[in-house]
């Protein structure tokens, strides 16, 4: 083999390693979405990807490592879908209303999968370590986002600049966490609906007069079944 070809062959075999990486944590992912972080092990995912424990040992040196992975996609996927999506959405109101409509739409696809975030919490609350650590992090970094679109949505004058940010933004995660309690443990009907309404009557208690209105009333998202 020409030295020439060695770095290209070098390439080719990082390349499938990261695509066979990639592979191995959407599995991870959608497993971790039905049985939770706790219930991820090498043994498991080997199992769904039809590859070896030592094959899939050898991308993440332990199930720690593996979990902190699929923290991160959930978190990559979760900031795409949700935050980078309403960055088009003009400043203020609009943004924050866009960043909650599709936070709700993920929710509502959620709604049988699960949310890394929500189980996470409740999996790890009382366990340092980095598992923890990732999904503090993680969701810290949502919560940072939807705080600076309520002080961007004062700083528009549209809501008033005397109420309290942080209150704001704690009752609209207060919305989506009663959401998957209603709706994925208790299956009560109308859920959606009812947190949609709880995020426009939070908006309505601090909106100014040069507030812009909501847009056109948005398609019923999926059900409780």
């Amino acid at each position: 083999m020409s030295l020439e070809a060695v770095p290209a062959k070098n390439a080719r075999a990082a390349q499938k390693g990261q695509q066979t990486k990639a592979v191995i944590v959407d599995a991870a992912l959608n497993l971790a979405q039905q049985i939770g972080l706790e219930g991820l092990s090498i043994g498991a995912v080997a199992e769904i990807t039809k590859m070896s424990k030592s094959g899939v040992f050898a991308h993440f040196g332990s199930r720690e490592e593996l979990q902190i992975s699929v923290v991160r996609e959930y978190h990559a996927r979760f900031e795409q879908e949700v935050f980078y999506a309403a960055l088009s959405v003009a400043r203020g109101l609009p943004r924050l209303r866009a960043m909650f409509d599709n936070w709700m739409k993920r929710t509502s696809e959620e709604i049988d999968s699960g949310c890394i975030y929500i189980s996470g919490a409740t999996e790890f609350d009382d366990r340092p370590g980095p598992v923890r650590d990732a999904l503090v992090e993680s969701v810290s970094i949502w919560q940072a986002a939807v705080l600076r679109a309520i002080v961007q949505s004062q700083d528009e004058a549209h809501l008033a600049a005397d109420a309290d940010a942080r209150q704001i933004a704690f009752e609209i995660h207060g919305v989506i966490l009663a959401l998957h309690y209603e709706a994925r443990f208790l299956r009560v009907p109308g859920s959606i609906e009812r947190a949609r309404r709880g995020f426009d009557n939070l908006l309505e208690r601090c909106a100014t007069a040069a507030a812009p209105p909501p847009a056109a009333a948005k398609p019923p998202l999926k059900r409780v079944r």
